[in-house]
Order: C-alpha cells, then structure tokens, then sequence
C-alpha cells in the first residue's frame, strides 16, 4: 500500500500547485456499450472509437508522468478497497440496489454474474455495464421472467458508464478532504459509487473529511468546484450545480475546514454548452485565468463568508477582474480568452474544451493540441503548454481538467 502524504491521503489547496499525483480512469468497454439511440439518456453526443480513445489517454497520462506526477487509477483504488469480501459484497449489493433493475430474478442473475470475477474485473464490468447478451439465467426459472427478458427491446440490463473518464466531477479533493456528489442525472450519479467506497474503505484515504454526501437531496458536480487558493473557492451555479448544493457545502467547508475562508459562487449559463463552470473559466497561473468571452458580460459573483455559525451572502460589484484581484490578493489579474476576439473560434474552441485546461504547475497546463487558437494565446501570455492528442477524447465533451481528479499537488504562494 502506498504511503499517503499527509493523514487523509489528500492535499489540494490551488488550481495550480505542483501536481504530484493525480486519479485518471482509462476508458473501457463502456463506450463499446454507447448506442446511437441512446446517447441522450447517456449525456453524449458522439460515439468515441475506443482503441483510440484509449491511445490518447495513455498519452494523457504518460505527458503527466514525464511531468512528475504519479498516475493513479479510479478501476485499480476500487478494486484495492473491495480487497474485504464483505467490503465486496456491500459494493454488489448498492450497485444492484441503484441499477434500475427490472425484478428480483434480474438481480439474483446478475449478483451470480458478477459472483465469479476478480475484484479488478468485477469492477471494469460494473463500469461497463451489462449487456444481456452477456448474462445466461433467464433459460431456467419462470416463464414470465423469460418472456419479459425477451419482448424488452432494451439491450442492456444495467446502462454503462461512458462519462466515468471525466473523474473531475463524482467527487472533488479539496485541502485535506473530499467532497462526494449527488450528481444532476441519475446515469451519472451511478459513479459516485465508487468514491464513496474508497473514501469509506480504502486504507489510505478512509480518514478524509467530507465536505458533502452524495446522499443529500440537491445536485454538486466537480467540474463547477475550483480551488483558487487555501482560503478562496469557487462554486459554479451552474446546469448541474444548483443554489441548495452551494448553500450546504459552503456551510460545512468553512465550517469544519481549518483553511477556507470564503466562497466565490459564480453565476453561469444554465446550458449543455456552459455545462460547468470548468468548461469557461479555469486558472493557469498565480494571476492569470482562462475564460470563455461569453462570461465576462453574462456572469453575477456571489461571496459567501461564515459569521457566527451562519453564511452571509452578498452579491460582488465590479469586473471579473476586479472581483478576482480583490479576492485573491491580487496586483493584477489577466483574463485569457478562449478563441481570443473572435466569436467564432471561441464558440468552436469552447465546444472541445478550449478553456479546460489542467494546470500541473504555476503557468504550465496540459491541453488539448486542436485548440491552436487558445493554444497560441496562452502560449502569447507566458503559459507553457503540454499538448495532447483529443480526436476522440474530445467526443465525450470534456478536456484536460475533466479527466483529472488531483490527490496531491504542493502548496504555492498565491
């Protein structure tokens, strides 16, 4: 067992810190299991081809090796914290509690299916889904259970996970702790699974702190939580965050944490092209912040602070910029734009993800190579930058930072 740098396995205190180790999920059979028909129900808009997909995520995760980071993976820290067969035997018995399963016969089926896996192939088939071509069973039994199986024109008997390769969103590390979220659609919130049970589970990182529960009633996505300093967040009011999801994180960070100071809740677009506030503002370095044009004329900014037990909440005046520098002490604040002045290579470039960039040091990201407009503007704003390949990773709507979850990044001086 690896050892953990500090008592919960968790240190994220900026967007921008050194990155020394980071939780990627490699894409598997579950976009094998994407369906033209479905892709609605599944929030995709493409089929990726897989073989390539998975090209270009290895060179994703080897650009981050190269760069000192260690890479670690979601399939492999679950599979570590089933080691327990009882630990096991819970996870199958939520995941079938929460598969939308059509009858108890379906699941006694699918409970003797997954019965005779490995723990690391029991979890790649979790994640991949279930095809009913893959079970047998429904041979045996009773008629009407047979028939059932056969008339049902639905191909799966538990949906895939294609959008687990953005492991920024079921949970997000911020300082010392974690928070778990109910994510807005139940095809996602399927995901959460698995962080709840590494951050119940597993040895290194069981201690963390939590800063909200997947079990609460009101929707928080990682894309919309940014980490701009060891006393400043941001939270994105966003298509998949909303206002009562902020109202209780906030309230328990600044509560519990011994850091965090205040809140920068940002007022965005509520649309699939805005979907988090990662897709247009993201930070690159000490004063310097990737945005997409749109928000600068559309975007409200909210504080929110802890007095005497209770958040205060006051809506900020002034420029983004000014906003930031007041908030980050800053002298001086420069907003990048993604596709620069022009409204159509912003709308193309914020489409595949041109301001999602991942920051693994102060003014050094990671992003995707076919965004060359934004690429060269950053590149003009001294940011150095680490390019990937994205034809297919690109299909799923996320970059960089959406395929990251940071575990450990070193402190920096804000």
């Amino acid at each position: 067992m690896r050892e953990p740098t500090a008592s919960t396995g968790l240190h994220n205190t900026s967007e921008i810190g050194r990155l020394r180790q980071v939780m990627l999920h490699r894409p598997g059979r579950e976009l094998e299991n994407l369906m033209p028909e479905y892709l609605d129900r599944l929030l995709f808009d493409d089929i990726p081809y897989l073989k390539v997909a998975q090209a270009e995520h290895d060179a994703f995760a080897q650009c981050l090796r190269e760069n000192g980071v260690e890479v670690l993976y979601l399939s492999d820290l679950v599979a570590e914290t089933i080691a327990d067969e009882q630990v096991r035997r819970e996870l199958v018995e939520q995941f079938l509690d929460e598969a939308d399963l059509d009858g108890h016969r379906v699941r006694d089926i699918l409970r003797d299916y997954f019965s005779g896996m490995d723990n690391k192939t029991l979890v790649d088939a979790m994640m991949a889904g279930v095809r009913k071509s893959d079970v047998r069973g429904f041979e045996t039994g009773k008629l009407a259970d047979y028939l059932s199986f056969r008339s049902d024109d639905y191909p799966f008997l538990v949906d895939p996970m294609p959008n687990l390769y953005f492991t920024r969103d079921p949970f997000a590390t911020i300082g010392t702790g974690v928070s778990l979220h109910k994510m807005h659609t139940v095809t996602r919130n399927r995901e959460t699974l698995f962080g709840k049970f590494i951050f119940q589970y597993h040895p290194t990182y069981r201690s963390a702190p939590k800063w909200y529960d997947r079990g609460e009633n009101s929707s928080i996505e990682g894309g919309d939580i940014l980490v701009l300093s060891p006393q400043v967040l941001a939270v994105g009011i966003s298509q998949r965050t909303h206002e009562d999801s902020i109202d209780k994180f906030a309230h328990t960070v600044l509560s519990i944490s011994r850091t965090f100071r205040k809140v920068l809740a940002f007022d965005i677009p509520k649309s699939r092209s805005f979907m988090h506030l990662d897709t247009v503002f993201t930070m690159v370095d000490r004063d310097k912040f990737t945005v997409h044009p749109n928000i600068l004329r559309e975007i409200t900014v909210f504080i929110m602070e802890l007095e005497e037990g209770k958040i205060r909440i006051r809506e900020e005046q002034g420029t983004l910029e000014e906003i930031l520098r007041r908030h980050l002490e800053l002298d001086r604040v420069t907003l990048i734009k993604c596709g620069s002045d022009s409204v159509i290579d912003a709308a193309r470039e914020q489409w595949s993800d041109g301001s999602n960039t991942l920051a693994i040091a102060p003014g050094e990201v990671v992003v995707y190579e076919r965004n060359y407009v934004t690429n060269r503007i950053l590149e003009d704003n001294g940011i150095k930058i680490h390019t990937i390949p994205c034809s297919e990773l690109s299909r799923g709507r996320g970059g960089p930072r959406c395929m990251s979850m940071p575990f450990v990044r070193e402190d920096v001086k804000l």
